[in-house]
C-alpha cells in the first residue's frame, strides 16, 4: 500500500511539474480579404499566396520557441462595414497580433481607424492602394506592399500618352479606390502632359445599367473609356454594355479590372482593344523563388497581388518573430526588418531569419514584388505594367515608370 501510494504521489508531482510547462500557443495574424463582392475572383490567389507564408513559417520552426502561426480568414467584402466587422472579429474574438489586409482600400480605411490603430495592431495592406491611406493618423501601425494610386494613376496616364491615346472619357466608382486613381491619373493626364478628358464622372455600384453614364461621357467625343472600377462588380458591367452599345472603341482599366472575370464572361475575342494596369514583381531571385513555390501548391504566380500578398503575411510573421510574438513592438520591426540594410532575407528562408534575428543580426527583407523599403508612411515604391488580353490570358505590353 505504502508503495503505492508513494508511486501515485510521485506520479502527482510529475503532473503538477508538467502541468506548470506553459503549452506554446498559437500566434495568430488575420488574413482578412474581399471573399465575397467585387473583387471575389481575385481573393482566393491573394488569400492562398499568404497562407503559403504561413506554411512555410510553420515548416521551419514557428514562430519564438515553436509557436504555430495561423493565419486567420476573415471577409471584408470589399467595403467599410464589412472590413471593419471583419477586423473586430479578428482582434477581439480571435485575438489576432497582427494583420494581413484588408484587400479594399475604403476595407483598410474602416477597419484601420475603427478597429487596428486604436487597439495597436499592426496592419499591412497587400492591395489597399488608396492615397487616403498614407494621410492616416496611425501612430506607424499601417503599411503597404503595393504603391499607392498615385504613383499608378500618374504612371497610366504618361504610359496612355507614351502609347498614343489622344482624347479620353473617365468612369470612377465613387469610392476611396476609384477617386484616389482617379484623381492621380487626370491631374498627370491633363495638367502635366496636356492631355484630354472629355468626360469625368463617378458612378455609384449595383446598378443594372449604366447606358445613360455611357452615352453621356462618350458625347465628349473621346473614343477611349478609361475605367477604375473592379472588374468582378460594377466595371464589368459597364465594359460590357459600352461593348455592347458600341460607345466607345478602345477601352483601358486599372489594376482591378484586370481580373480573370473579364475574359471569362465578355471572351477574349472582344477584348482585343482592353489594356489594363497592375503591378507587377521586379525580376528577382526571390520573384523566382515565390513562384516555384506558388507554382508548387498548383497555383498561378502571375495572379494579381499575389506576390505582394506572399510579401506582407511573411513581413508580418518577420516582424512578429523579431517583436517576440507580441503586437507591440510589431510596427517598429517592420521597419527595421526591410530597411535597405542587413543579411539579405528571400521568399522561404525562414530558419536563416530565425537564426539571424536571434543572434541580433539585421536582416533585410528582399520580397517577390520589391524590396519594400517603407517611407515614414508605410509606402513602397514599386513597378507596374500594362497589359493585355492574349489567348493564354493576360499578357504584359509593357512596364509603366
Amino acid at each position: 500500500m505504502k508503495t503505492k501510494i508513494l508511486a501515485l504521489a510521485a506520479g502527482l508531482m510529475t503532473a503538477t511539474a508538467l502541468a506548470s510547462v506553459p503549452a506554446h500557443a498559437d500566434v495568430k495574424i488575420g488574413l482578412l480579404g474581399g471573399i465575397s463582392g467585387p473583387i471575389a475572383a481575385m481573393a482566393p490567389a491573394m488569400i492562398d499566396a499568404a497562407q503559403l507564408a504561413v506554411q512555410q513559417v510553420n515548416e521551419q520552426g514557428g514562430i519564438g520557441e515553436g509557436e504555430k502561426l495561423v493565419g486567420v480568414v476573415g471577409d471584408s467584402a470589399c467595403n467599410p462595414q464589412n472590413g471593419t466587422d471583419a477586423a473586430t472579429k479578428a482582434v477581439n474574438i480571435e485575438g489576432v497580433v497582427g494583420m494581413v489586409g484588408p484587400h479594399c482600400s475604403g476595407a483598410v480605411l474602416a477597419a484601420a481607424g475603427s478597429v487596428t490603430i486604436p487597439a495597436g495592431v499592426t496592419m499591412i495592406t497587400p492591395s489597399g492602394t488608396s492615397p487616403e491611406i498614407s494621410n492616416l493618423e496611425d501612430n506607424g501601425t499601417v503599411f503597404r506592399t503595393v504603391p499607392s494610386d498615385d504613383f499608378q494613376g500618374r504612371a497610366l496616364a504618361r504610359t496612355l500618352k507614351e502609347q498614343g491615346y489622344g482624347k479620353v472619357a473617365v468612369a470612377y466608382l465613387n469610392n476611396d479606390y476609384g477617386t484616389g486613381l482617379a484623381n492621380a491619373f487626370k491631374a498627370e493626364y491633363v495638367d502635366e502632359l496636356g492631355g484630354e478628358i472629355t468626360g469625368f464622372a463617378a458612378h455609384e455600384e449595383g446598378k443594372a445599367s449604366y447606358r445613360s453614364n455611357l452615352a453621356e461621357l462618350a458625347s465628349g467625343g473621346a473614343d477611349t473609356l478609361v475605367i477604375f472600377d473592379y472588374g468582378d462588380g460594377t466595371g464589368l458591367t459597364i465594359l460590357r454594355q459600352a461593348l455592347e452599345n458600341g460607345f466607345f472603341e478602345k477601352f483601358v482599366g486599372g489594376d482591378g479590372m484586370k481580373s480573370d472575370a473579364v475574359i471569362r464572361e465578355l471572351g477574349a475575342e472582344n477584348l482585343e482593344n482592353f489594356v489594363s494596369s497592375s503591378p507587377v514583381g521586379e525580376k528577382s531571385e526571390s520573384l523566382d523563388l515565390f513562384n516555384e513555390a506558388f507554382k508548387a501548391m498548383g497555383q498561378d504566380p502571375d495572379a494579381i497581388f499575389a506576390t505582394t500578398s506572399y510579401d506582407a503575411a511573411f513581413m508580418m510573421a518577420l516582424a512578429l518573430e523579431k517583436a517576440g510574438g507580441k503586437k507591440e513592438g510589431v510596427a517598429d520591426a517592420m521597419m527595421e526588418i526591410s530597411s535597405g540594410e542587413g543579411e539579405p532575407i528571400r521568399p522561404g528562408e525562414w530558419q536563416k531569419a530565425k537564426e539571424l534575428i536571434a543572434a541580433g543580426t539585421q536582416i533585410d527583407y528582399k520580397g517577390a514584388a520589391g524590396d519594400h523599403n517603407f517611407d515614414e508612411k508605410g509606402d513602397v515604391p514599386g513597378t507596374y505594367a500594362l497589359w493585355k488580353v492574349g489567348a493564354d490570358g493576360y499578357e504584359v505590353i509593357t512596364e509603366m515608370e
